[in-house]
């Protein structure tokens, strides 16, 4: 009995310790600002700070909370102007998600007033994709003259949470976090089980 016992025990642990157990990480969403949203700075580093506290990859999203302002995506030298004549997106609805689609940078200035010139503006340089993501989120569909690759911007139709309680500094993850908790239960289960059953 003690030798199949021991048999059991070493098939569980070398089944155990083969199942894949890497984690996997789930395309994030980010709040911009934070709990403080889109909003016209008292600092004008204020969105260079937020954006440099965060790392962005493709899969991600950026989530534009705002009260009577707009967000306008926009080329490289409009960010720098400050031009809000050409927006490749613009949106003014209180709440606006941004799927980063690919790699690069991504520029948004706010269209209203000198709000931009006073810095609310940001610039997000994404990086590669989340290991595990296949494809990023569905999204609206781009304006007819938005550049190849450009991944458009779409009213967010769920609610935000309140990330004022989150310690996360702006950002929550989507669906899931970590698929971790699922590879390693799964065959420590198993393990305890057939201990179980051998007794």
């Amino acid at each position: 009995m003690s030798s199949s016992f021991l048999f059991l025990l070493c098939s569980c642990l070398i089944i155990f310790l083969a199942s894949p157990n890497t984690p996997v990480e789930a395309a994030m969403q980010f709040q911009v600002g934070g709990h403080l949203g889109w909003h016209e700075p008292n600092e004008t580093e204020f969105y260079t700070q937020w954006a440099e506290r965060n790392r962005f990859q493709i899969g991600d999203s950026l989530v534009f909370e705002y009260q009577d302002d707009s967000v306008l995506s926009v080329e490289k030298s409009d960010y720098f102007d400050c031009d809000t004549s050409d927006p490749i997106t613009a949106f003014d609805n209180g709440k606006s998600t941004f799927n980063l689609e690919r790699s690069g940078a991504f520029y948004f200035i706010s269209g209203t007033g000198d709000h931009c010139k006073n810095g609310q503006k940001l610039l997000v340089e994404v990086m590669s994709q989340h290991p595990g993501i296949k494809s990023p989120p569905p999204v609206s569909e781009a304006p007819a003259n938005a550049p190849q690759g450009f991944s458009g911007m779409a009213p967010s139709p769920q609610s935000f949470s309140d990330s004022a309680s989150s310690p996360s500094d702006g950002y929550e993850s989507s669906a899931s976090v970590m698929l971790i908790s699922s590879t390693f239960v799964a065959p420590l289960v198993m393990f305890v089980s057939v201990l179980l059953l051998a007794h």
